[in-house]
């Protein structure tokens, strides 16, 4: 202890930076898990067994089986800043994690901020007392200054010199303060409801819209008790669909955060951790499945759980495979209209499936063609991240999509002459006026998106898009007069 105190005497208290939490707006171990887990999905046991033998293991089995780039990650600047400012005068810096050993020696070599990293390995797990006793012994009871966020923490700083606490977890704070050595209080990651909100995407939830489209294609709008099972389904397809994109923002985080606008994401910005994320997902999907399950039919249940599946496997895989992906897009925009067939009880027809298909196939080509042209625009010409595509391939992906929008508009016509839509409508030729609404929607979309302007998904611009609510609102009336 004496030779620790003669240390401190000659190099001055150094300044000790805990990692997870504090210099990182995120956790590596959760980190890690989620790229295993998208890389290697079938080989999920394996966490459980690491686990078993110990958190040092599942962190050493985590680390060395993913590549996470170090590069993009979502640093905390005001500990940056602070770092900086203490390394001017000519102090000792220290990165001491839980995290592993060889992720940590990474981060400290692409900041260049450190002279000395102290982290976990395969046998020992460098968190809490482990860490006190440690830094004690290195440097002496009182012999460093740390920086923290955690409960874990509160042991170190306990011990330390001077504490800062950083963007603490709920209740550190005033416990830290108890010890009576805390100097200052850093508090620049607060996420909130506008957060979560957009994490959530509850933007999306337009989308489920489509779950009236068989109601309204059965002229049985009005009746009260299928209104109360329109909301219920839309309702319950929005919760499921929530917990799908936050799941989805989890698998992505490395291909957001070299996004030039995905990197904002709450999850990707650090914003959020994954944690919460991890914790939402099930509350979500818990709730869709065992409301619909009380509430509404059997079947709507039967579509939601294949609409997750689906979802589930398209984050996983197909979403990285050309064509497949936007296919499967296609089918997920068409299975709300079929979750609404269920949940009305009604009839599915050909004619919607058949127009939803094409339709939404060209929008989501409409998707992957900015995405491309977006690329294209920073001069990248290698295959996009996460996706099975080259910049190369933007005037094939805008031929097929216009193609399959024209396609959508021939099913259209083709409904007019069907027996059962002169059932339906008293002047089913009417219907026909919708036809060059649809072709003039169509040609302007992928004008616009041809120029760059589309910034937005394609449904979610029809939206919000003023031109696109004006024909919806003629669309409407077409088939208003028709009927």
């Amino acid at each position: 202890m004496a030779i620790a105190q003669e240390r401190v005497e000659e190099q001055g208290s150094p300044l000790v930076v805990d990692l997870d939490g504090t210099l990182l707006r995120s956790d590596l171990l959760y980190e890690t898990a989620m790229a295993f887990i998208r890389g290697q999905p079938l080989q999920l046991f394996k966490v459980f067994g690491w686990l078993l033998k110990g958190k040092a293991a599942l962190k050493e089995g985590l680390a060395t089986r993913t590549q996470v780039d170090v590069s993009v990650l979502p640093y905390d600047p005001a500990v940056i800043e602070l770092i900086q400012t203490e390394r001017r005068n000519g102090r000792k810096i220290v990165l001491a994690t839980a995290s592993h050993i060889s992720l940590a020696e990474r981060i400290a070599d692409h900041l260049q901020l450190f002279d000395q990293v102290l982290a976990s390995d395969a046998r020992r797990n460098l968190s809490a007392q482990r860490k006190c006793d440690l830094l004690v012994d290195l440097y002496g009871e009182g012999g460093y200054d740390y920086l923290g966020n955690s409960m874990d923490d509160l042991v170190v700083w306990q011990h330390a010199r001077e504490a800062v606490v950083v963007n603490p977890h709920a209740g550190v704070a005033s416990r830290a303060k108890a010890h009576g050595n805390v100097t200052q209080v850093i508090e620049s990651n607060r996420a909130g409801l506008k957060d979560w909100l957009k994490a959530l995407r509850l933007h999306q939830w337009m989308k489920n819209m489509l779950i009236f489209v068989p109601l309204l294609a059965a002229h049985r709008i009005s009746e009260p008790q299928q209104l109360l099972y329109g909301v219920l389904a839309f309702l319950f397809f929005g919760l499921c669909a929530s917990s799908v994109y936050v799941l989805n923002d989890l698998l992505d985080l490395a291909d957001d955060r070299h996004h030039q606008s995905k990197r904002r994401r709450p999850f990707a910005s650090g914003k959020l951790s994954i944690k919460a994320g991890l914790t939402i997902v099930p509350i979500l999907l818990g709730t869709a499945f065992i409301g619909s399950a009380l509430f509404l039919p059997w079947q709507f249940s039967g579509v939601l759980g294949a609409y997750y599946l689906l979802t589930l496997a398209y984050s996983l895989y197909l979403k990285r495979q050309m064509t497949i992906d936007v296919v499967v897009l296609a089918m997920l925009y068409t299975a709300r209209i079929i979750a609404g067939v269920a949940a009305f009880s009604l009839t599915l027809s050909f004619w919607i499936l058949a127009f939803s298909m094409f339709m939404f196939l060209s929008l989501a080509l409409v998707k992957r063609y900015a995405e491309l042209r977006e690329a294209r625009s920073r001069d990248l010409m290698d295959k996009t991240r996460g996706r099975g595509y080259y910049p190369g391939d933007l005037d094939m992906i805008s031929s097929l999509g216009a193609s399959t929008g024209y396609l959508a508009v021939m099913v259209l016509a083709l409904y007019i002459h069907d027996s059962a839509t002169a059932a339906l409508y008293g002047l089913p030729h009417v219907i026909w006026l919708a036809c060059p609404l649809l072709l003039f929607w169509i040609t302007r979309v992928w004008m616009l998106t041809h120029r760059g302007q589309m910034n937005d998904d394609p449904v979610v611009f029809a939206i919000r898009d003023r031109m696109s609510q004006v024909i919806g609102v003629l669309f409407c009336v077409v088939f208003w007069v028709a009927a």
